[in-house]
């Protein structure tokens, strides 16, 4: 099924009632309506250029609630941008059992991944080679500061409060582990981040798959209740020169 609207407007709600039952607060911006955004000036443009707030997509795979993400960047800069020149980004991911992105690595970017609350987030991890394709060496990775050497395809599991670095050009996709987490509706949420160099969504990722799309066309079947982060109208002419 293709990512519709009101899977967004539904997976925003569900994001907001994990990161409030977990005893988290999002940034003000992240309550922001529709008709608040169109009235935003320019002073607001480091949320619109480096791609802060809502971040719902399921990658063109068309199986969201296999193969997706809902997420909030919190903090970005842009690379080589003197408006921005933080070095770091922060996410808040919301991991339901067994939602994932499709495989995939970083050209450049550092991250860990950090298991906040609920449940266990379990991460595999493969080397990429020098085509970009799955490696069979074993390489080195830090899970809580601890080096560690791991084989391709090895799973480690994170629980609360623990964390794992994802080096440049290492193939990953980490999820909520089934059983665990938050129990909605039947179904376990984990909360976690993700702690990195500057996140580029639009040129540092290379997916292993077909359909790797990173922001999707959305099918309108309802109104939208918020923005997303690649969604935001430009400041008005008016307050520009205000």
């Amino acid at each position: 099924m293709k990512l519709t609207r009101s899977i967004v407007n539904a997976s925003i709600a569900t994001a907001q009632e994990v990161i409030a039952h977990f005893g988290m607060q999002l940034p003000p911006f992240a309550h922001w309506t529709v008709d608040h955004w169109r009235r935003a000036g320019p002073e607001y443009n480091e949320i619109r250029d480096c791609m802060l707030g809502w971040d719902v997509t399921d990658f063109g795979s068309k199986d969201f609630h296999n193969i997706g993400r809902t997420l909030f960047t919190v903090r970005n800069g842009r690379t080589n941008h003197p408006d921005y020149p933080k070095q770091y980004a922060e996410k808040w991911l919301i991991d339901p059992e067994n939602q994932r992105a499709p495989a995939h690595f970083h050209l450049s970017k550092r991250e860990d991944i950090i298991c906040r609350a609920g449940g266990n987030v379990l991460v595999q991890l493969t080397k990429a080679d020098a085509a970009g394709n799955p490696s069979n060496e074993t390489f080195l990775t830090q899970v809580d500061g601890c080096t560690r050497r791991l084989g391709p395809g090895e799973i480690v599991r994170l629980r609360p409060g623990e964390s794992l670095t994802i080096h440049p050009r290492t193939i990953h996709q980490f999820w909520g582990e089934e059983g665990t987490g938050w129990q909605i509706d039947g179904v376990g949420y984990t909360l976690s981040a993700e702690i990195s160099s500057v996140c580029d969504d639009l040129n540092d990722n290379v997916f292993l798959v077909d359909y790797g799309v990173r922001f999707p066309e959305i099918e309108e079947d309802e109104p939208r209740k918020y923005f997303l982060c690649h969604e935001y109208p430009a400041a008005t002419a008016e307050l520009l020169t205000a």
